[in-house]
């Protein structure tokens, strides 16, 4: 950590202090270092990871025949997890976003006939 010396005057002595006390008085303040900080943090996570590491070498692995299923039973497990934490709309929500996708086709499907209306009768002015 780096450390600073603050130098502050002070608010004006008075003559008796005058005499005693210096006008300028010195206060220590120590400052974070975030470098230091940061190299910490790394070390601690280091330590974390080697003793996650050697908890990992104690587990046993499953018999070679099992792992499919071991892996298959995680992947549902978690998938499932998932869709657990899911918010899902409500009957009303869902039922006027249908309404809005029923409304989009139908405005698309009319911009596409009248663009197709508008060709053909274009190409057959022009080859006619």
């Amino acid at each position: 950590m780096a450390k600073i010396t603050r130098i502050k005057a002070s608010d004006g002595p008075s003559k008796k202090e005058a005499k005693d006390e210096p006008a300028i008085t010195r206060k220590k303040v120590v400052v974070k270092d975030k470098k230091t900080e940061k190299a910490k943090a790394a070390k601690v996570k280091k330590a974390e990871k080697a003793v996650s590491k050697v908890d990992k070498k104690d587990e046993k692995k499953p018999f070679i025949l099992i792992r499919p299923f071991v892996a298959l039973f995680r992947y549902l497990r978690d998938s499932w997890m998932e869709l657990r934490q899911v918010r899902w709309p409500s009957r009303k929500a869902t039922w006027k976003m249908v309404l809005a996708v029923i409304v989009y086709t139908l405005l698309f499907m009319a911009l596409i006939a009248v663009l197709d209306l508008v060709f053909s009768k274009l190409f057959n002015l022009i080859l006619g």
